[in-house]
């Protein structure tokens, strides 16, 4: 009897470590873009080369419906959901490239196990938020990336983040806002919260939260390394970063 206890003993202090050592992983904010351009296939690129366990970008619909890849609602001086592709190609990002397609942004996806985080935009209408998703999860099975492992899904739009979360069951889907506990997001079958960092330094117990409810987390956009080694301190999964260099380096610090 004595030696069961002492081996349910040795098993959970060794449940406890493998815990504490849990690799918190670096998502490049918008790609590795220092010294090229923010959501840029050259960006993905050099995320997927520095060896980043993954790489966010963001995804609007144009007018007709097209799905490209940016950050603001206007590129140029056009804006994007109620104008034609046509339009957008005629500007270029500030390292000369045109503004991707999705379809081309998956094609260099594609080419590393670089985890691809695809942020969903909210549209004027809900119509458009489906269309969005469909053209999305279309351009994902084309390019042979609808793969759980391959992707991630996130959103300001909690009816976006509920729709992906049901028609792709098992899929990583976190929602961005931050205005609901854990408990709130699980229970519309979310499976994830991604929450600027202010947020988990006001409510740290919502990473063990979510953790017990077997949700995943990431954290945005996380560039000091005060608040860097914070997030890891906490047991996020994810952080995402404009700095993942950095990142890096206090994530070995932390793990020595």
């Amino acid at each position: 009897m004595k030696r069961i206890y002492a081996l349910l003993a040795l098993t959970l202090t060794l449940c406890a470590h493998a815990q504490e050592q849990k690799r918190t992983e670096i998502v490049a904010h918008r790609g590795l873009w220092k010294g090229s351009a923010q959501n840029s296939i050259a960006s993905l690129k050099a995320a997927q080369d520095f060896g980043c366990w993954g790489s966010e970008f963001d995804l609007h619909l144009t007018g007709d419906n097209v799905v490209v890849v940016n950050h603001d609602p206007i590129f140029g001086e056009t804006k994007i959901q109620t104008s034609p592709l046509e339009d957008l190609r005629q500007y270029t990002l500030k390292n000369g490239e045109k503004i991707p397609l999705l379809d081309e942004y998956l094609q260099q996806g594609a080419q590393s196990r670089c985890v691809l985080v695809l942020e969903l935009k909210p549209q004027y209408r809900k119509e458009r938020e489906d269309i969005l998703m469909e053209e999305c999860l279309k351009a994902l099975r084309k390019n042979n990336l609808m793969e759980p492992g391959r992707i991630a899904f996130i959103s300001f739009s909690y009816y976006i983040c509920k729709e992906l979360a049901r028609k792709c069951p098992g899929y990583t889907v976190q929602y961005l806002e931050g205005d609901k506990s854990p408990a709130e997001v699980k229970a519309d079958g979310i499976s994830g919260i991604d929450y600027h960092y202010s947020k988990f330094k006001k409510h740290p117990e919502w990473v063990k939260e979510a953790h017990d409810l077997g949700m995943s987390v990431n954290v945005w956009t996380v560039d000091k390394a005060d608040d860097i080694r914070r997030m890891i301190e906490l047991g996020v999964d994810q952080i995402t970063t404009n700095d993942p260099a950095l990142t890096r380096e206090i994530i070995q610090e932390k793990r020595k």
